[in-house]
């Protein structure tokens, strides 16, 4: 048989684009840098942009995954800085994903980059109207939320408050990281709060604590924006509800404010079954097992094995 030139060429190139196009890397299309801190670098290159992956208005959900993702960031977070690890990941996984920043003083940046800040009966109307803009672009009927820190409080204060559940019924799912449900008995300020308020100093001490960060007061455990949101139970019923917690959370005190039981609901703590993870209340948020526990939520029809091995606090 003569061999044509160059055959064998064409038949090793056609291989080789073959083994590429099957490769993960061709299948995950934004790379995925677990690190809490991984957002920084991209508010630093695109002030106020969003990270790749997200806010998308021309995306359309999935079969697979109807529900788009909104994303509630914490405390000091933004719409770049708290989620370097989720736009990708979500995005990848075939997610239409959306993030924005709430609660912002509105001052140049890089003050304005830094979110939840104001009161959250402020921030929780922002995320409301992002919401909405989400499910006119998608044509979806409904979200799910993946919040961090105050972020779940900001999502359950729509989703109880601002028409995001009951009727409406524009929320699936919440997947909750570190949240403080109960609010947080951080350095002993909630009991300290608590004291103030029988002394009467009460306005003097949110004076101090509410000065810059107006919200920090309100995570407080016995505030009167945990007493509200919780008047009528920390959950709303029509929700599904997954609260994924740390036993090092420094700022939710005790971890267990994030783990109360209700209908609907799944509590885990991620160093159930994994001795070597130290993350706590930021690197949750960096840490490939929360994650792998988030996209498990987003879609327990199809679940992904959750990984147990050293994972260092801060930054996941």
């Amino acid at each position: 048989m003569r061999r044509v030139p160059g055959f064998s060429f064409l038949v090793v190139l056609f291989a080789a684009l073959c083994t590429i196009a099957a490769s993960p890397a061709q299948a995950e299309p934004y790379p995925v840098d677990y690190n809490f801190f991984g957002g920084i670098p991209n508010e630093l290159l695109h002030p106020g942009g969003s990270l790749p992956g997200t806010n998308d208005w021309s995306c359309r959900p999935s079969a697979a995954h109807p529900n788009p993702v909104v994303l509630a960031h914490g405390t000091g977070g933004g719409a770049q800085t708290n989620w370097g690890v989720y736009a990708p990941l979500l995005a990848n996984e075939g997610y239409c994903v959306y993030s924005m920043t709430y609660g912002a003083y509105d001052l140049p940046w890089p003050i304005s980059a830094i979110g939840g800040m104001l009161p959250m009966e402020q921030s929780a109307p922002q995320f409301a109207a992002f919401v909405d803009r989400v499910l006119a672009a998608t044509g979806a009927r409904r979200v799910d939320i993946v919040g961090h820190s105050q972020g779940n409080f900001i999502g359950n204060y729509f989703i109880k408050r601002l028409g995001g559940a009951a009727k409406v019924d524009k929320v699936d799912k919440l997947v909750a990281l570190a949240p403080p449900w109960l609010g947080s008995d951080v350095a002993g300020a909630g009991e300290i709060a608590a004291f103030s308020q029988r002394l009467g100093a009460g306005p003097a001490f949110d004076a101090i604590t509410g000065s810059l960060c107006q919200a920090c007061r309100q995570v407080l455990a016995g505030s009167d924006f945990v007493r509200a949101l919780n008047a009528d139970g920390v959950y709303d019923p029509a929700v599904t509800y997954t609260n994924i917690s740390t036993r090092l959370d420094e700022l939710v005190v005790p971890y267990t404010s994030g783990q109360v039981p209700g209908p609907n609901v799944t509590n885990i703590v991620v160093q159930d079954g994994c001795a070597q993870d130290f993350s706590e209340h930021a690197g949750i948020a960096g840490s490939p097992r929360a994650a792998a526990y988030v996209l498990n939520a987003l879609d327990p029809a199809n679940p992904h094995e959750v990984p147990c091995g050293f994972i260092p606090p801060f930054t996941g």
